[in-house]
Order: structure tokens, then C-alpha cells, then sequence
């Protein structure tokens, strides 16, 4: 049987880690959460070569200019 748990009070921590403890639950982490795993392996990879001000900057204006484009078409 499995349950989900929003532990509310560090005490309530405490109490089930001593039941794991005597093996009488398992506790298994579930804040796993699969949109933090894609960001942080995003920064993870920007970190390597961070963009500049200057490229930043470009793509904006790249970004508005064709933005600006498709408003007056």
C-alpha cells in the first residue's frame, strides 16, 4: 500500500524516519519533479558557456524586429 505525504511539522519527519528505522515503512523520495529535472540540465549546459550581454541583446532584438515585422504585415 502507498501513500503520499505532505509533512506539515520537522517532527513528523523525525517520527517517520525512526519507523523506517525499525523497518516498519519504507520512505521512498518523490519530489522528483520532471520539469525541474529538464531546467536544471538547462542550466547545467548554460553554465558551461553562459551567453553574453551582447549575444542576449541580439536575439532580443532579433526576436522584436520580427515580432514587429509579422504586426505590420
Amino acid at each position: 500500500m502507498t501513500y503520499q505525504v505532505e509533512i506539515l511539522n520537522p517532527k513528523a519527519e523525525k517520527l517517520l524516519r525512526e519507523l523506517a528505522d525499525l523497518n516498519l515503512i519504507s520512505i521512498a523520495d518523490s519530489s522528483k519533479d520532471p520539469f525541474m529535472a529538464v531546467v536544471k540540465r538547462l542550466r547545467k549546459k548554460a553554465a558551461i558557456n553562459p551567453p553574453t550581454l551582447e549575444e542576449i541583446t541580439k536575439e532580443v532584438e532579433l526576436v522584436r524586429s520580427k515580432r514587429y515585422a509579422k504586426g505590420k504585415a
